[in-house]
C-alpha cells in the first residue's frame, strides 16, 4: 500500500506518468520523477504483488528491509511479509507490478529465491539491469521509458514457465474471497492433499497458502480503513476474530496501528486526491502528461 507521504508539503513537485499495461505480460508500469528535489521516503507495506523498481536517473535508493540497509540502483520486492522503506534525495524511477503468477514466467528464478527482502537488480539480470538503466536515463520522455520497459520484459518473458493450473485456481480463488479461505477446504477442491497444496504453491508463488491468505485480508482491511471505517467493523468484516487479530496482521504487514496506518495516509489522500497504484507509490488521480 506504501504511499508517496506528500500531504505534509503542498507544493512538493512530482511528474507522474501511467499506468502502462505491458500486455499480454500482464504488468502494469508507472513512472515517477521528483521534479521538486524533496527527496523520497516510503514506508511500504506488504501487498498481492512483486514489484520491480528501477532507478535511472543516476542516484540510488537506500532499502531498509528484513536483511538490513542496502543502497541499490533498483530491486525486486517479491510477496514479503515485513515491512519495509524506501528512501532517496532525488529519484526518477520506472515501477513495475507483476502478479507473482506472471512473475514466475518473467523474472527467471523461483519466487522463494526472492526471500523475506528486496533482491538487487544486477544480482537479477547481471548486465542486462546496467544495460536498461543506460538506456532509460537516454530517453526523454515516459512513453519512450515504457516502451523500452515493455520490449525488456517480453524478452524476459518464458512462456512455459508457468504455474500449476492447481495453483493459478488457488491463488485467484485466494484473492477472489480476500483471503476468507480454508486451505483444507481448497486443497480438497482442487484434488490435492493439503502438504502437496502447501509445497507446490510455495514454490511457484512464493508464499505458504495460508500467509497468501494473511496477505490477501490484510490488503482488503486496508482499504476499509482508509475509507474511514471503524476499525472493528473492518475486523468483523474481513474475517478477523476479533480487533486485536486485526492489528496484529496490520502491525506484521505495515509496522503501524490501524489507527497509526489511516492517520498517516488519509490527510494526503484527502488533499491531493491520490489514487493507490502498485506497491510503493499513491498519485493524483486523472489524467497525466507524458
Amino acid at each position: 500500500m506504501g504511499a508517496v507521504d506528500l500531504g505534509r508539503e503542498p507544493d512538493v513537485k512530482w511528474d507522474f506518468a501511467g499506468p502502462a499495461d505491458a500486455e499480454p505480460l500482464g504488468a502494469a508500469i508507472i513512472g515517477y520523477r521528483d521534479a521538486g528535489g524533496a527527496g523520497l521516503d516510503l514506508r511500504v507495506a506488504g501487498t498481492t504483488a512483486v514489484t520491480v523498481l528501477i532507478e535511472f536517473g543516476d542516484r540510488e535508493v537506500i532499502v531498509d528491509d528484513a536483511i538490513g540497509q542496502r543502497t541499490l540502483d533498483g530491486f525486486v520486492a517479491g510477496l514479503a511479509i515485513e515491512a519495509m522503506r524506501v528512501r532517496s534525495k532525488r529519484v526518477e524511477c520506472i515501477e513495475v507490478r507483476l502478479s507473482p503468477i506472471q512473475a514466475y514466467s518473467l523474472l527467471g528464478v523461483p519466487p522463494t529465491d526472492l526471500g523475506r527482502g528486496v533482491v538487487a537488480l544486477e544480482d537479477l539480470w547481471g548486465r542486462r539491469a546496467r544495460r536498461l538503466r543506460e538506456q532509460l536515463a537516454s530517453t526523454s520522455t515516459w512513453d519512450e521509458r515504457f516502451a523500452l520497459m515493455k520490449s525488456f520484459l517480453a524478452q524476459c518473458d518464458r512462456p512455459t514457465r508457468t504455474p500449476d493450473p492447481e495453483v493459478l485456481a488457488a491463488w485467484n480463488r485466494i484473492l477472489a474471497s480476500h483471503g476468507r479461505v480454508k486451505i483444507g477446504e481448497l486443497a480438497e477442491s482442487l484434488g490435492w492433499s493439503h502438504k502437496r497444496l502447501w509445497a507446490r504453491f510455495e514454490s511457484q508463488i512464493g508464499l505458504t497458502p495460508k500467509r497468501a491468505a494473511m496477505l490477501a485480508r490484510f490488503r482488503y482491511a486496508v482499504d476499509g480503513l482508509l475509507a474511514d471505517r471503524p476499525a472493528a467493523d473492518v475486523a468483523v468484516d474481513c474475517g478477523y476474530t476479533d480487533q486485536a487479530h486485526l492489528c496484529r496482521d496490520v502491525s506484521l504487514f505495515a509496522d503501524r496501528t490501524p489507527g497509526a496506518l489511516t492517520a498517516h495516509y488519509r490527510p494526503a489522500i484527502a488533499r491531493h486526491r491520490y489514487r493507490a497504484w502498485g506497491r510503493f507509490v499513491q498519485y493524483p488521480a486523472g489524467p497525466v502528461g507524458r
